[in-house]
């Protein structure tokens, strides 16, 4: 007990001062919205971007081999030297830029990781960093985590083309950042050579840096190439370039990406990489390093989703939903304007209630309230699957 001229001790009471939130406006995403419906409703589910087959057996045996191989302690912060020489190579092989694997590769916990980490790497409070809308989920937290400002250049339906007028009108003295995308989640549209150039001639003369996010970069059809940013100097010297193996190799869940970028952007990445994650699992580096010797796996890819593209377009072209291009990606995007005038969240929950197929609306990947009727569909599944969702949509 407390002697009686000491004073009472209180246990501070946490319900009366609850926390502020750092991030108030986040709730629940609506990919978990949507196939929390589809179990529920037994929907078919094209909402979120996973597929729903097995990845290639031979990457599977890499990785229990570095295991049996002793490869299951830490690895160096930046990643293992066999993975990062083999990204250096392959860039160079695809894109003609030669980074250096030692100073300018670095191994991440998948692409989310890497654009936050490169957000907090450059963007100061205040800072004012432009992006591409409509957006991945991730971006705009990771804008406000690090204290910066968004500045929107905003996509319209149904060709959703960057209006380059208005994107160097966003560019100011404050501009710390700017983020694309290319091929884009969500509209399936793809960054071309004149779209490059263009942004060349927009950031010239300025101290603007560039994430580009490339996880898509194997998913570029009807045999166009992908225009990386490590494909042209000047912006190359600027750009973080972002890309995923879970993408690329069909394991969403290992969640192993990196990040490509100029030493001196490299050394600041990494000051924050080693305090977030420090780095990633061992015997996934080691047995990508491996599967990457084959470039096989990869250089088909266009053609193995070019197919799924096209067997899911053929069905969907008998439907009342218009398609929309789909130039890149596994999404394919659709106006459902002729079945029915509902907002597209809406549409979207009617759509796995009624009709038993999950989508996501795409006004859910801009920062404010923007309607244009249209939902995205997943195409990275197995022929049976897709074949299941068209049977249904094909009622509409």
């Amino acid at each position: 007990m407390n002697a009686p001229d000491e004073p009472a001790k209180h246990t501070p009471d946490t319900a009366s001062a609850p926390l502020a939130s750092r991030l108030p406006n986040v709730g629940t995403t609506i990919f978990t919205v949507m196939s929390a419906l589809a179990t529920e409703h037994g929907a078919v589910n094209l909402g979120q971007g996973f597929p729903d087959f097995d990845c290639d057996a031979r990457i599977v045996d890499a990785v229990t081999e570095a295991m049996r191989n002793g490869h299951n302690q830490y690895p160096p912060m930046a990643g293992a030297a066999p993975l990062r020489q083999a990204i250096a190579r392959k860039i160079e092989a695809m894109h003609g830029h030669r980074y250096d694997a030692e100073s300018e590769i670095t191994v991440t916990a998948g692409a989310t990781q890497a654009l936050l980490t490169a957000i907090l790497a450059t963007v100061h409070p205040g800072d004012e960093v432009v992006v591409i809308e409509p957006t991945y989920d991730s971006y705009l937290p990771s804008i406000e985590l690090a204290g910066g400002k968004p500045v929107f250049v905003t996509l319209e339906a149904p060709d959703y083309r960057i209006p380059f007028d208005k994107l160097a009108a966003a560019i100011t003295p404050r501009t710390r950042l700017l983020m694309i995308n290319t091929p884009h989640n969500p509209t399936g549209t793809v960054w071309h050579a004149e779209d490059m150039r263009r942004l060349e001639e927009i950031v010239r003369n300025t101290n603007v840096l560039i994430v580009s996010d490339e996880v898509y970069e194997h998913m570029v059809y009807e045999g166009a190439p992908h225009e990386s940013v490590a494909r042209y100097p000047e912006l190359a010297a600027r750009s973080f370039v972002v890309s995923s193996f879970g993408k690329t190799f069909h394991v969403t869940g290992w969640k192993i990406g990196y990040v490509a970028a100029p030493a001196p952007l490299t050394a600041e990445f990494r000051k924050v990489h080693q305090f977030n994650v420090f780095t990633v699992n061992t015997p996934m580096q080691m047995g990508l390093a491996t599967f990457l010797r084959d470039p096989a796996p990869y250089l088909e890819l266009p053609a193995f989703y070019q197919r799924k593209r096209d067997f899911f377009r053929a069905g969907l072209a008998g439907t009342r939903f218009r398609l929309l291009p789909c130039e890149g990606t596994y999404f394919q995007c659709v106006d459902y304007s002729a079945i029915s005038d509902l907002p597209e969240v809406e549409f979207s929950q009617w759509l796995a209630r009624e009709v038993g197929v999950a989508a996501i609306p795409v006004s859910a990947f801009y920062h404010e309230p923007h309607e244009s009727g249209v939902v995205r569909f997943c195409f990275a599944k197995r022929e049976a699957t897709l074949a299941a969702a068209l049977e249904r949509l094909s009622r509409l």
